[in-house]
């Protein structure tokens, strides 16, 4: 993973520029009223950056609209500024960050520099950057504008994100047992949300979209070799739910993250590719949020007790919802599994305990089992090699259990597919036993911020499957 040049760009381009300012934004709204947001970022003045944000109208924004001037979203809107900037500051990393349109305090700076440092673990490691939390960058705020609390109602509705994966679908699923009214919330849509939506009962009039847009300009720097990497994408969708809560006066917002976000992607170290998916995050952006914004906003993942593994079980019985889900990052523009990944694979794997293999091969259109070009994945997914891949998977120990599980349940009088017949051989393997499946699935996190009403509906789900196993 060593790769000095990059270390050499790093140096050299905190030697030759030394700020990105977040310059201003603007708001407005058009005549269709579609909020639309632009963000001015710039590198000491010379590289300039315009990324956008625009929120079309729905029937459900006239209260907020009738009553405020969009002004009173400022306070948000720069929020959501913050976590783009991120984006554009990895491209040359230089030593300082100005911040103009509000002023921030020491705290609130704090919370930004471990959200950008912890958000670009993968973009430090891959790189082979070194650097650490005190020095990677100076943030200082020179803004007079003072950040305003917006309050929200107590109602019982809540917003839904919606990724066209297994985790929002099972969420969509469920939250109608805990809510009177849920809207789906889409951030750039595709096939596969789209498609989610219809199978779960809405029109595309019912739910919240978000066309998000990156600068032109940043792209041209990656194509021409600047440095670029993951940045924590999850925390840009947090701050941008709590401006459509605003918008819609709903104040909980269902995320769909599990407790597996939380394992570190390289063993031993806390550079974990799910960073602002992981509790930690979730508890610091709440903590945040009621500090400084909103006191009663209410973001929680409401599949955090469970693992991918329970996850899978639970999506297993939605149907509907198997030929349309995707969660593949390679495939995305064009709405497929790739096969060829392993995100692909994972899914694949974590989903065969579950699913029978000709209606896995029906979904992804070939027995990923079978394709030998996968074993290096197999290796890091299962914690065979000391790195996992930088994607959002599960933990190691479930990935191990859902193979073992689905070789115990394979014909014996039929050969195994090569991964799974790699897979028995291995000391992974050999170390599991049928109460180690059993107790997993019935085990649950209790770092989360369910009420308890919510909690007992996901057990309950849970223990109605495997009690008819």
């Amino acid at each position: 993973m060593i790769n000095n040049s990059n270390q050499e760009k790093f140096d050299k381009f905190r030697d030759k520029f030394n700020c990105l300012t977040f310059e201003k934004f603007t708001s407005t709204l058009t005549p269709d009223k579609t909020l639309e947001v632009i963000f001015e970022f710039n590198i000491d003045e010379t590289i300039f950056f315009k990324p956008t944000l625009k929120i079309p109208y729905r029937k459900f924004y006239d209260s907020f609209y009738y009553s405020n001037d969009i002004s009173a979203l400022d306070s948000i809107i720069f929020h959501i500024g913050m976590v783009e900037l991120v984006s554009y500051w990895k491209a040359i990393c230089p030593k300082n960050i100005v911040i103009k349109p509000f002023a921030l305090n020491a705290s609130q700076i704090d919370f930004w520099r471990k959200i950008y440092f912890n958000g670009l673990g993968e973009f430090f490691y891959t790189n082979s950057i070194k650097t650490d939390i005190d020095k990677f960058v100076d943030i200082n705020s020179c803004g007079s504008n003072q950040l305003t609390i917006l309050p929200l109602s107590n109602s019982n509705k809540a917003i839904i994100p919606v990724g066209g994966g297994k985790d929002s679908a099972v969420t969509l699923s469920f939250a109608h047992k805990l809510y009177e009214e849920s809207i789906p919330l889409i951030l750039n849509p595709r096939g596969a949300t789209l498609s989610t939506i219809e199978v779960a009962g809405y029109h595309c009039n019912d739910i919240i979209e978000i066309q998000r847009t990156i600068d032109p300009t940043l792209l041209k720097l990656n194509s021409e070799g600047y440095l670029n990497g993951h940045t924590p994408f999850s925390a840009l969708l947090a701050f941008t739910t709590l401006l459509t809560s605003t918008l819609a006066n709903i104040p909980n917002v269902l995320l769909s993250n599990e407790s597996s976000a939380n394992e570190a992607t390289v063993i031993g170290s806390e550079i974990n590719h799910q960073y602002s998916k992981s509790f930690e995050f979730e508890s610091d952006f709440r903590k945040y949020v009621h500090q400084n914004l909103s006191p009663n906003f209410n973001y929680f993942s409401f599949l955090r007790p469970l693992s991918e593994l329970q996850i899978a079980a639970l999506f297993s019985k939605l149907k509907p919802y198997h030929p349309i889900f995707k969660s593949c990052n390679a495939g995305s523009k064009t709405d497929s599994w790739c096969c060829n990944c392993p995100k692909c694979l994972f899914t694949f794997t974590i989903l065969s305990p579950f699913i029978s293999m000709p209606e896995l091969v029906s979904i992804y259109g070939e027995n990923l089992f079978e394709k030998e070009s996968l074993l290096k994945d197999l290796d890091e997914l299962a914690g065979l090699s000391p790195v996992k891949p930088f994607e959002c998977v599960g933990t190691t120990e479930e990935v191990n259990l859902a193979l073992w599980k689905t070789i115990q349940q394979h014909d014996p009088n039929q050969p195994l597919p090569f991964l799974l017949e790699y897979f028995k051989t291995s000391s992974k393997y050999k170390s599991i036993q049928a109460k180690d499946f059993n107790a997993f699935i019935h085990k649950y996190d209790n770092q989360h911020f369910l009420t308890e009403p919510a909690f007992n509906t996901l057990k309950e789900e849970i223990l109605c499957i495997f009690s008819k196993k």
